[in-house]
């Protein structure tokens, strides 16, 4: 089996970021480790446990290079998409904890979704594909 188990986001403080991801989008903190450089490899997930799913890094910026790129490390497309079980329950939930959606939910053939922005600017889908 493969499976892609992580994916690097660049931001601008390991803890506001933390703060971000488990707080206002529900996800478990699973690695907060020092390194000998004085880095932080931080981990998170939206899942609660159990099934292995794909994990962000939250790796703060390093130099100009870097920091330019935080906010827009996909040129202004979505380009993430957190799946739920129930777009009504999380869709409310992120919202009362000052989530910013960029639109109103919409129930298209494939799910619903609206999409929002992590405190960088990042833009992500909330989806609750449809059912088969």
């Amino acid at each position: 089996m493969r499976r892609i188990a992580l994916v690097t986001l660049v931001v601008g403080d390991h803890d506001e970021a933390i703060r971000f991801y488990t707080e206002a989008l529900g996800f478990r903190l699973v690695e907060d480790t020092p390194r000998p450089d004085g880095s932080r490899w931080v981990v998170v997930e939206p899942g609660t446990g159990g099934a292995a799913g794909t994990g962000l890094v939250l790796a703060r910026a390093k130099d100009e290079e870097q920091r330019a790129r935080i906010g827009d490390q996909t040129g202004g497309r979505v380009g993430f998409f957190l799946h739920t079980d129930d777009f009504a329950r999380d869709h409310a939930r992120m919202t009362a904890a000052g989530v910013t959606f960029l639109e109103e939910p919409r129930h298209e053939p494939y799910g619903s979704v609206a999409v929002f922005q992590d405190l960088y600017g990042n833009r992500w889908d909330l989806l609750q594909p449809a059912a088969d």
